[in-house]
């Protein structure tokens, strides 16, 4: 190995990262505001890349007949929830956000993905098409069982998880799809090559870090989110709805996963189950984060992706166990330092 091959390595490692913390915060924004460690926030990795190759290729995707019935689900789900509370104004409400909007969606997909559109409304379309699914998820799946412990919101995930990844092989089959990059220049400084969509994942990243930042910093919808993730009760208690919190919460997550689709494949081939895997190492970023710090799960992300690079060259083979080993150690950490507490009655 030399200079240019390591700084090769270190890019490949960062843009990589760029998609980690992406799902890293997703993840640790969903756990900390719901209790629910989202496990399918890969499929909609899947999705959201696989969708796009579909725009490219001029086809309606699986995934907007998915969209609407979610949207049904998400109907019946939000009226069993909000059934003491029901009226007119509710209803309508629920109504359009759940049947029109999909309705809407739909129909735009169906009569412009034949025309392939240009590349910026292919992606703004996969966007409609697959961030929508998570407040579909929430209010159907999710928030029916929310005051359930974390353990069954775990294994309803996991479910949730493995009929989404049948889902996907249905909707768009065993064969891989890569999608054209986002920007096909390329820059060479000294011995480093970068690329064109390496900047934009990295320019991406970085203004979605920010706008997330000024959501919770400077808006009320983010001190919500706050809120409820510190204090369920005591943001109840003050006039937050949980629900409402909790469906901003998997609304962004289902926006960040659709993003990092669209951002990682032109970068390779996607799979149907090629999500699971990105999201694992999302995973692993945010419980070196403990699930509750968005720096320290960003900063995981970028040790994920690097070590995820150099691994893949010294033993490509061993690649994916390398990485998820570094979880060990930080689990051996963390348990000698947390104190052990009495399950409640």
């Amino acid at each position: 190995m030399d200079l240019s091959v390591a700084l090769i390595l270190i890019q490949d490692g960062i843009t990589n990262a760029a998609i980690y913390a992406l799902l890293a915060l997703a993840l640790v924004l969903v756990f900390t505001v719901t209790r629910v460690i989202f496990v399918p926030v890969g499929e909609f990795v899947s999705f959201g890349a696989l969708t796009l190759a579909a725009f490219e290729a001029g086809n309606v995707p699986g995934t907007v007949s998915l969209l609407v019935v979610l949207g049904i689900a998400g109907a019946i789900g939000r009226l069993w929830t909000e059934r003491a509370n029901l009226s007119g104004r509710v209803l309508g409400g629920i109504a359009v956000e759940t049947l029109v909007v999909p309705a809407l969606i739909a129909a735009l997909v169906i009569w412009l993905a034949p025309h392939k559109p240009p590349q910026l409304v292919q992606v703004l379309l996969a966007l409609l098409v697959v961030a929508p699914m998570g407040v579909y998820v929430y209010e159907s799946v999710f928030r029916p069982i929310a005051e359930a412990s974390v353990l069954v919101l775990l294994i309803v995930s996991v479910a949730l998880h493995l009929a989404l990844v049948g889902l996907a092989l249905v909707f768009f089959g065993a064969e891989g799809s890569r999608t054209s990059p986002l920007s096909g220049a390329s820059f060479t400084f000294g011995d480093l090559f970068i690329t064109g969509q390496s900047i934009a994942v990295l320019g991406v990243t970085i203004v979605l870090i920010l706008a997330l930042y000024l959501l919770f910093d400077r808006t009320l919808i983010g001190k919500a989110l706050r809120a409820t993730a510190v204090n369920r009760l005591g943001a109840r208690l003050v006039g937050i709805s949980p629900g409402f919190s909790g469906r901003i919460a998997f609304a962004l997550a289902g926006i960040i996963g659709a993003l990092g689709g669209i951002l990682v494949s032109p970068l390779t081939t996607i799979y149907y189950d090629t999500g699971f895997i990105i999201g694992l190492k999302g995973f692993v970023a945010a419980i070196i984060g403990g699930l509750v710090s968005y720096p320290l799960a960003a900063g995981a992300a970028i040790l994920v992706g690097v070590i995820e690079s150099f691994a893949s060259f010294w033993a490509s083979e061993l690649k994916e166990v390398i990485v998820f080993m570094i979880i060990v150690p930080i689990l051996l950490i963390r348990s000698y330092g947390t104190q052990v507490l009495e399950d409640e009655e």
